[in-house]
């Protein structure tokens, strides 16, 4: 940075970002197929057609078909992106989540309603895996955490257009308002499928497949600006030639090896699957896929209602996820998730108290059979502590998701690695969707009590395992998971000494 300063508004640069919104689609059709189920639960014409509520055992046996479909995939990720490349990675989860769509939305019986959702799960365990490593490695080291945060926000497009498309449904009825948002689960796929193959390959997975001279090229044309000795250009490639395997696991299909070889290995997977897991079970889910459930606790119990409250959380989570893509370079990975699980266990704290205030509120039922609260007061404060919950969590953990994940694998390990994360943020859905729509059904507002104190177990295991990765290069990394304690080797202030050439000619722990 102090040799040779890059701009992040260059021509070639600006050509780097548009291929990332390539990449980002997958995690826009991620998160309309992830929120869609809530979507479809709140539709009364869907649960008429397919006899379903918005709780209970039947609703986790519906969404979870998608995590499912995940889960089946995880033998084919590390093929996917190690074998195919990045590029078609990404283009064979799109194709299949086409088809999955197709089934999806032609069907009139649960059970091809159901197969549609797990070809979804499957095609988007592949795609959502290929596309954060495309973006982490095709972006330039400088702005990687910026550009590689900025990828799992563009959920929150996916989950707006989820929302929104499901809202105006509303105003139509019948199967047509429901239809019309299961088939537009193929909008972002065919996009991806259209274009993809204009990008250019990742450079590291080129460098690995002995395609050296093509990895240069794309180094030296979108990170150096067409100068082949532009220092970012020799750097990279030095780091390619010193830590990249060519001979590595990522070349056997059936090789899993490199995620268990030694301790700094498994300290990396370990670190990926706590992010991967800890962000779907910090209570998100619960209002990802059953607000509904959680709206009528708080007795927001209108189609309509719902669906405009949906609508707005989603647009305000994402504006609070850009936000925190923004500062992931500027604060760090480490206080970005300590803020978020900290101030996720202070709502589910204070979502606790304003429901079950509200619960013991209940007057009785009025001449429609609807029930009738008397404190309204606590009504809305379980609804604020629902926005503030989306804000808090997507400032923090939402740009982490997928950028995080990737970044802590080394090259060798990160298809594979990928998948297992996958693997986890599916069965972590999993418990999601059978634990807690039954859970609400039961017990309602004390499911609450469990967020409140799994977040701050959370809290705990982040402050002690999780170490920063801000300001270094992917290879790098190297040095940090080598290291005895990783988290204070990554948190320790290091002293630069460089000359007037921006050479450095001395380094040591400050």
């Amino acid at each position: 940075m102090i040799k040779e300063t890059p701009s992040p508004w260059s021509k070639h640069m600006l050509m780097v970002y548009c291929f990332s919104l390539i990449g980002f689609f997958c995690s826009t059709m991620n998160g309309y197929d992830g929120s869609l189920i809530n979507n479809l639960l709140q539709n009364q014409w869907f649960r008429e057609k397919y006899a379903v509520e918005n709780d209970g055992l039947w609703a986790g046996i519906v969404s979870s078909m998608y995590q499912i479909g995940g889960i089946v995939a995880l033998p084919f990720v590390g093929p996917a992106l190690d074998g195919l490349g990045r590029r078609l990675g990404m283009m064979t989860g799109a194709l299949i989540i086409i088809i999955g769509t197709i089934i999806q939305g032609t069907s009139n019986g649960v059970s091809q309603f159901m197969g549609g959702r797990f070809l979804l799960g499957f095609g988007v365990s592949i795609a959502a895996s290929a596309g954060p490593t495309y973006v982490v490695e095709i972006n330039h080291p400088a702005f990687r955490g910026v550009v590689g945060a900025m990828y799992n926000t563009l959920w929150f497009s996916g989950s707006i257009i989820s929302s929104g498309s499901a809202r105006g449904g509303l105003n139509v009825g019948g199967d047509y308002s429901w239809r019309l948002i299961t088939w537009l689960q193929a909008l972002f796929s065919g996009l991806i499928v259209l274009f993809v193959m204009f990008l250019p390959e990742s450079p590291r997975w080129l460098y690995v497949q002995n395609k050296k001279e093509q990895a240069k090229n794309v180094l030296t044309k979108y990170h150096g600006n067409r100068n082949p000795e532009s220092a970012w250009v020799q750097l990279q490639l030095n780091e390619y030639e010193a830590h990249l395997d060519m001979d590595g696991a990522d070349k056997r299909w059936w090789d899993y090896r490199a995620l268990f070889r030694n301790r700094a290995a498994v300290y990396r997977l370990s670190c990926n699957l706590i992010v991967s897991i800890f962000g779907q079970w910090a209570g998100n889910a619960v209002l990802s896929y059953f607000l509904g459930s959680v709206l009528d606790t708080a007795g927001y119990t209108g189609s309509i209602q719902q669906a405009n409250i949906t609508l707005i959380n989603n647009c305000q989570q994402f504006a609070f996820a850009i936000l925190g893509a923004c500062l992931v370079d500027k604060i760090g990975r480490r206080p970005l998730l300590l803020f978020s699980f900290t101030g996720c266990t202070v709502v589910w704290l204070g979502m606790t108290v304003a429901t079950s205030i509200f619960t013991k509120s209940f007057t009785g039922n009025d001449a429609d059979g609807n029930p009738l609260y008397s404190d309204h007061n606590a009504s809305k404060a379980a609804l604020a502590m629902i926005f503030i919950f989306g804000a808090i969590y997507s400032v923090g953990i939402t740009p982490l998701q997928a950028l995080y994940p990737v970044e802590v694998l080394s090259f060798e390990m990160r298809a594979k690695g990928m998948a297992f994360s996958s693997l986890a943020v599916n069965v972590a859905g999993l418990l999601n969707q059978f634990a807690w729509p039954v859970s609400m059904a039961n017990i309602g507002w004390k499911t609450y009590i469990v967020f409140t104190i799994w977040d701050a177990i959370q809290v705990v295991i982040v402050y002690f395992v999780i170490p920063e990765t801000k300001g270094r290069t992917l290879e790098e990394l190297d040095e940090i998971f080598q290291a005895k304690n990783p988290v204070k080797e990554s948190t320790q202030k290091k002293a630069l000494a460089v000359d007037s050439h921006g050479d450095v000619v001395n380094y040591q722990g400050a």
